[in-house]
């Protein structure tokens, strides 16, 4: 006797909605450099490209975000938090509907995925990130 089962339909997974980077704009590189060094231990690695960017190696587990440090674009520029989401194009519609701002329409990072940079109501700058499906 043969017993045939059903293949289980297996559901998307919901990307949860959590901080997964940080960007941190300073006037002086080096300096900040130094003073997160010297204040919590974190490694700095230059990234490839042209424009200076370094990666931010927090020393955290696996799932504790790492972050990224830029010489400041205006002075206004502040701390960017880094949201994780499943689609860049869905939560930018979200962020408008609530009464949000787009400051950066969605923007590729090539191999690893795509940013929008938002304002919250309130004017605090967040940006949604959506990893690539190849980079899964």
């Amino acid at each position: 006797m043969s017993t045939k089962s059903k293949a289980k339909k297996s559901k998307p997974t919901k990307v949860p909605a959590s901080l997964i980077w940080f960007e941190i704009p300073a006037d002086d590189v080096s300096r900040a450099k130094g003073f997160y060094s010297k204040l919590f231990g974190w490694k700095f690695n230059k990234f490839p490209g042209p424009m200076e960017y370094w990666h931010i190696d927090t020393g955290g587990s696996n799932d504790s975000p790492d972050g990224g440090l830029m010489e400041r674009q205006a002075p206004e520029h502040g701390v960017t938090n880094y949201i994780s989401v499943d689609s860049v194009d869905k939560y930018v519609a979200k962020v408008e509907k609530l009464g949000g701002k787009i400051c950066k329409g969605k923007t590729a990072i090539p191999t690893m995925g795509y940013f929008a940079i938002c304002l919250d109501p309130e004017n605090n700058a967040f940006a949604v990130w959506e990893k690539n499906d190849t980079a899964k």
